[in-house]
């Protein structure tokens, strides 16, 4: 089928008709699967976020965490000053000296307390920072963390990936075979009325580019084409479109004998 030959009037009606089918079995299968592809990355786009903002918190802790070993440390360097300054009090030898010592001994106690506050401080924003992690009951209300939210969206993801695999496996075989049955049944037909085929159904919502005539009406419209008109499109002797949608025509007899063909196809492909 490959190889490009002459064909008459009828034959590129035909053919036209046949890749029509074929590709709105292709369309059919990609309806299939719907919206599953674009729903997968926004769940993996999604996860990729939240775990980002995941990642951030935990950096958050992390450096409140050592800001506190810090302060810690400032308490513990501040007593030991504290400790040392009030036993050389005991041994000053005049008012000077003593009241110099008592202001390192309060600069240090301001120090220590200053350390304090501020570790109070951090432990409110860890707190905060791990009830975003871990989620929490406020006021009869569940704050859900994004630990949980991350859960929730893996599992989630994982069942849309399940669903996904299940219908590609289904169909990925009889999709491939059809994309090519689809590329040779294009060689066959003229360059200008592929180009014309291809054009129609890319400017039509349901791919639609050959139809049969259907109660007296080009498929899907419901403007009536004249009886002279139809005479004309069944004896297949020239091209003709559809005046109103612009799709190219074919009697109704030859789209049940390419229907049937293309079915028993179709099966085999499956």
């Amino acid at each position: 089928m490959a190889k490009k030959k002459e064909l008459n009037v009828e034959d590129k009606l035909r053919a036209l008709y046949d890749l029509q089918l074929i590709d709105s079995r292709i369309d059919e299968i990609k309806r299939l699967r719907g919206e599953l592809p674009l729903e997968v990355e926004d769940l993996e786009d999604e996860i990729a976020g939240l775990k980002t903002r995941f990642e951030k918190v935990e950096a958050d802790i992390a450096d409140f965490e050592h800001n506190i070993a810090e302060k810690k440390n400032i308490i513990v360097e501040a007593d030991e000053l504290i400790k040392k300054y009030t036993e050389q009090q005991k041994n000053v030898r005049n008012n000077r000296e003593f009241n110099a010592l008592s202001k390192e001994v309060e600069y240090q106690e301001l120090e220590k307390e200053h350390a304090e506050k501020l570790i109070k401080e951090l432990h409110v924003k860890i707190n905060f920072k791990k009830e975003l992690l871990d989620g929490v009951e406020r006021d009869d209300k569940t704050i859900v963390g994004l630990s949980e939210k991350i859960s929730a969206r893996e599992d989630h993801l994982k069942h849309k990936k399940e669903e996904l695999g299940n219908i590609l496996a289904e169909t990925e075989k009889e999709e491939q075979a059809l994309l090519k049955k689809s590329e040779e049944y294009g060689k066959i037909i003229d360059a200008h009325l592929l180009k014309a085929y291809t054009r129609i159904r890319t400017s039509v919502r349901n791919g639609l580019a050959v139809v049969p005539i259907e109660r007296n009406a080009s498929s899907g419209s419901y403007f009536t084409i004249p009886p002279q008109r139809q005479l004309e499109i069944a004896t297949r002797t020239k091209i003709i479109t559809d005046e109103h949608s612009g799709r190219i025509l074919v009697d109704a007899v030859l789209a049940t004998e390419e229907m049937e063909k293309m079915e028993k196809l179709f099966n085999k492909l499956k």
